[in-house]
């Protein structure tokens, strides 16, 4: 690279698509280096768009962590995948993320008929490479190459970091030039409220497992600050379809709540960097994620 290339600044747009569960919400706050992206080991964590800005002193890049792609079964599925087809068409590099551990699955053959009608750069990323032989991934690649032809192939571990800054200097390289969109400083476009109510969601889905699916909405009623201390209150409500999921979240005597909002309160406080009074509360709204005025009301917009 010449010193006149080291010199221009580029940033850009970039989309994490993939199956369901591939880690890329892991890989998105690996990259930003704080947890904007909730994680679970379930599908379709995510639901709405959640970007994360990465800016260095030459380039920008915004990545978008989209919804598993996957066959919708509600209007909140139609929603995600509204979203994650859709920014295929707006994004300056596409990342194809695959678990290679699990290898190539149906699912892939929908996604890579997806690619095959945009003309954006995608990258095929191998996450989670650490749990596999490296015997078996040059095949792997083949069998994908065999099938479209990626800009670039980038093997990574993006919960151990393995790789990462390689696949960083090969966005950089397709990058086109361009202007610094949001300041050095500012790590995602999403509101503090809804980071909040997202990390309160990812521990009610740890906690309860397979209890409860993915029914669950949080809803911020309010944040304000008090005191000379900066005692930052949130109050939020739980919402599930069912009065068993109701009850599963309470747990009994309200133990499953309050461990949930005392692991939450730990990671807003990492967040907010301020000390945190949680208070949550729990309500039952059958049948939400088909309803669109609901929809609406939790924060999934139809805008996309």
């Amino acid at each position: 690279m010449s010193n006149n290339d080291q010199q221009v600044y580029k940033s850009g747009f970039i989309s994490i698509i993939g199956r369901p569960n591939v880690g890329k919400s892991t890989f998105l706050n690996r990259v930003i280096g704080q947890k904007i992206a909730i994680m679970s080991d379930k599908p379709q964590t995510t639901r709405n768009k959640v970007q994360g800005v990465y800016t260095t002193n030459d380039s920008q890049m915004i990545f978008i962590d989209t919804p598993g792609i996957h066959k919708p079964k509600h209007k909140l599925g139609d929603f995600m995948m509204k979203i994650a087809q859709n920014t295929l068409r707006e994004v300056d590099i596409i990342l194809f993320m695959i678990n290679a551990e699990e290898g190539y699955g149906r699912g892939d053959e929908f996604i890579i008929e997806k690619l095959k009608g945009v003309k954006t750069p995608v990258f095929l990323v191998l996450n989670k490479i650490d749990q596999l032989h490296p015997d078996d991934v040059l095949p792997l690649i083949e069998q994908y190459n065999a099938l479209y032809d990626f800009a670039a192939v980038v093997p990574i571990s993006a919960l151990e970091g393995n790789n990462v800054e390689n696949l960083i200097s090969e966005i950089r390289k397709e990058l086109p030039e361009g202007p610094q969109y949001y300041p050095a400083d500012q790590i995602t476009d999403h509101p503090e409220r809804f980071i909040v109510s997202e990390l309160i969601r990812e521990k009610a889905l740890h906690l309860t497992r397979e209890e409860i699916p993915h029914s669950l909405a949080v809803v911020i009623e309010k944040i304000s600050t008090r005191g000379s201390n900066n005692v930052i209150d949130v109050m939020a409500t739980i919402v599930v379809e069912r009065d068993s999921q109701k009850g599963i979240i309470i747990g009994k005597q309200g133990g499953m709540l309050k461990e949930i909002g005392k692991r939450a309160r730990v990671d807003i406080e990492n967040l907010l960097g301020s000390k945190v009074y949680l208070e949550l509360w729990v309500k039952v709204q059958k049948d939400w994620r088909n309803k669109l005025s609901n929809l609406r009301d939790f924060g999934f917009n139809d805008d996309y």
